[in-house]
């Protein structure tokens, strides 16, 4: 986890001043990767007491604009944001939960993956998005199933 130094380097070097707020929204993203908008105002709300929504959007539009931070939204998810940046990983979602694990890059260097036709485009990433079951809820699903199975073949 990075300290109040780096991300204050990190800041400068984008070009940002360095706010309180901003350095709380950095702190509560490293601590909690693809957190939604939500869960990272709770966060820095802690830190610093009473900051707006607003102040929080702002601050997480500026430093995803700068590239400190990167913005996901799974279809029928809300954003989340994670400060991994830079290096095209892809994402696992749980169909049933929700969690969202990151996934490196599928194969080669970036973009991961060659379009079968790229339409004249210059590609330089490619958005993968994995769907299935995290470990917690196959095991659930597994046990639940069992169970169901058992109760249907006793009549």
């Amino acid at each position: 986890m990075p300290t109040t130094a780096e991300f204050e380097r990190l800041l400068r070097g984008a070009d940002l001043r360095v706010t309180r707020p901003r350095l709380a929204v950095l702190d509560a993203v490293h601590a909690h990767p693809h957190a939604d908008t939500d869960t990272i105002i709770g966060v820095v709300r802690e830190d610093l007491g009473a900051v707006s929504h607003q102040a929080v959007y702002d601050v997480l539009r500026a430093l995803t604009t700068a590239g400190l931070l990167r913005r996901i939204e799974p279809p029928g998810s809300v954003a989340r944001y994670e400060a991994r940046v830079g290096d095209n990983h892809h994402h696992v979602v749980c169909r049933s939960c929700g969690v969202i694990a990151d996934v490196d890059c599928a194969v080669g260097a970036a973009p991961c993956l060659s379009a079968s036709d790229h339409h004249g485009f210059v590609i330089d990433e490619a958005e993968v998005l994995y769907w299935g079951l995290c470990p917690d809820c196959s095991s659930t699903t597994t046990t639940s199933t069992t169970t169901s199975s058992r109760k249907d073949s006793r009549g």
